[in-house]
């Protein structure tokens, strides 16, 4: 069915009248999981060439298709309401963070003139559950902000009920409101809408979105409807928190150095065929100081320890979930979609005050928790507030230059594994090069839940859908793309076309628009502006117009 038809189409009536019971007993449609990292890196796992094991996803790799052409938003909460509602992120209300910045494309939560994919779903019949980080409401602050993070204060909600994920078509919710969280004790835990006041002793966030995961797909599956699951990690976003014995895994591993793990990743990468038919495309690192110079080495490879420990920790409970599919006789008929909100970060959130908006400077018990702006306490326990840094993102995005909240390949091009063992023939286990980007995941569930997309709902005017399904990838190896793909993220710009023309913008002052063929140069090695001043302004002239039409200006 072609959606483009259905979202000119469709009524709220049309929409609310799609009964429950419409796909009773011997419904086929599959189940749909989509699973979303947070920061990890474009070749962090091991079937994109990383060192770090995880061997779930790669088995999911290996059983299904992968894509080296995927784009996200550049960040965290943008890139989850573009993926939610199958719109850009302006359009959906949030073009930059959580914060109102009272324009149309700038109100710092989900529209209530876009839909969730939760929302189409549950009124096609499927049962919807999230589990882990939301991000799409505004966030609150208040006078009492350090003592509320710490938890030593309690307030009924963490920002607007009506925003929650259980007023925007989930059945089942249990995660986090906020964007950064303690991964030992974490701020703004919601179950359903009521907040979870207290942890065990030995908890640990990632494993607890795993089990919570886990519990709903048992349950669903006592069900004869399909099901929906989006399960959102906050792995490997820092701070950097992992248990002892994970980290002890790779407590030699990042001992080598910057250049000796990039290197090694990119060998792989060449082996893997991660980007057939191009030669010599790793970027220049982008810093002057080798290993070997650096004064700090100890604790920069126990903190990229801690980062695969984190990844590692987050592939075993896929695991499990895969484990609780087969052994419920859900996996052979159930669509999994991985992949990461942004490239890895340059972040030294060690640099950053605690206490303010979602980043505590004590624990519970009123411990303080230390930044180390010095490097002087090695990051993994909870009383830590650490992130990996500019130098090892640059190796986590290995090919790619630059990083998270970039409009550079290393900021908006994500890994991105499709695993469906009915619905995947063609290609299993290889690379496609077929363009994609996450506002592509809403139009695929509409397609395979043979839903409606509505133009009203709730009372309010839905904007018509701008991600296209990306079943034709999956049952024919091709499918008719986007004639362009837009981005901007506080004034970081690009634009690419169908035909893999980019350009670029970077958002300092006075920066010139730069111009790619990532036909021929897939790590944006070589800025052509010059050498095609027409090609660019033509790109110029779409990108305005991408901005009007998609709420990107008025901006701030």
């Amino acid at each position: 069915m072609d959606l483009n038809t259905l979202s000119k189409t469709a009524t709220a009536s049309l929409l609310l009248g799609v009964s429950m019971q419409s796909y009773a007993k011997g419904d086929s449609r599959p189940n749909i999981i989509v699973i979303l990292a947070d920061d990890l890196g474009y070749s962090d796992m091991g079937c994109y060439g990383g060192e770090i094991r995880t061997p779930n996803l790669d088995k999911l790799a290996k059983n299904g298709l992968r894509f080296n052409r995927f784009y996200n938003t550049s960040r965290s909460c943008p890139t989850r309401a573009s993926l939610l509602t199958g719109l850009y992120q302006h359009q959906a209300g949030i073009g930059r963070m959580t914060f109102d910045n009272n324009l149309p494309g700038y109100r710092g939560e989900l529209s209530k003139n876009a839909v969730t994919i939760a929302e189409v779903m549950k009124n096609a019949g499927y049962q919807t559950g999230m589990v882990g980080k939301w991000h799409v409401s505004e966030t609150q602050l208040r006078p009492d902000q350090r003592q509320w993070l710490a938890h030593r204060v309690y307030h009924d909600s963490f920002a607007r009920k009506e925003s929650y994920p259980t007023h925007r078509g989930f059945d089942d919710f249990y995660g986090t409101i906020y964007g950064v969280v303690d991964f030992f004790d974490p701020f703004s835990l919601v179950n359903g809408e009521e907040p979870v006041n207290e942890v065990p002793k030995d908890y640990y966030i990632t494993q607890a979105f795993s089990d919570s995961a886990v519990s709903y797909v048992n349950r669903y599956a006592k069900s004869e409807k399909p099901f929906f699951l989006y399960l959102s990690y906050t792995a490997p976003h820092w701070p950097l928190h992992a248990l002892p014995e994970d980290i002890a895994k790779y407590e030699n591993t990042y001992k080598k150095g910057w250049d000796s793990i990039r290197n090694a990743r990119y060998e792989r990468m060449l082996d893997k065929k991660i980007f057939d038919g191009y030669t010599n495309y790793l970027s220049p690192r982008q810093f002057k100081k080798t290993w070997n110079e650096n004064e700090t080495q100890e604790w920069d490879a126990r903190a990229m320890a801690v980062h695969a420990a984190m990844v590692d920790k987050m592939d075993r409970g896929i695991g499990e979930l895969i484990a609780t599919l087969e052994k419920n006789g859900q996996l052979d008929n159930t669509l999994i979609l991985f992949l990461s909100d942004n490239g890895c970060s340059n972040e030294d959130c060690q640099n950053y005050s605690g206490g303010e908006n979602d980043r505590p400077d004590m624990t519970r018990s009123g411990e303080p928790v230390i930044y180390p702006k010095k490097k002087e306490v090695l990051p993994g326990p909870e009383t830590t507030y650490a992130s990996i840094g500019a130098v090892w993102a640059n190796v986590a995005n290995t090919p790619f230059r630059f990083w998270k909240a970039k409009a550079y390949e290393g900021g908006i091009c994500t890994p991105m594994i499709a695993y469906w063992p009915k619905g995947i023939k063609k290609n299993k286990g290889k690379m496609t090069e077929q363009m994609g980007h996450v506002m592509d995941i809403m139009a695929t569930c509409i397609d395979l839940a043979e839903a409606s997309y509505p133009q009203t709902y709730n009372g309010n005017n839905i904007i018509p859908l701008e991600g296209k399904s990306l079943v034709p990838v999956f049952k024919s190896g091709k499918r008719t793309g986007h004639d362009v793909i837009g981005f901007e993220h506080f004034n970081e710009k690009a634009l690419i076309t169908e035909d893999l023309w980019k350009i670029v913008q970077p958002g300092g002052k006075n920066a010139k628009w730069e111009l790619y063929n990532l036909k021929t140069d897939r790590t944006e090695l070589n800025n052509v502006a010059d050498v095609y001043p027409e090609k660019l302004n033509e790109l110029i002239h779409k990108y305005d117009e991408w901005a009007k039409r998609c709420m990107v200006v008025p901006g701030p």
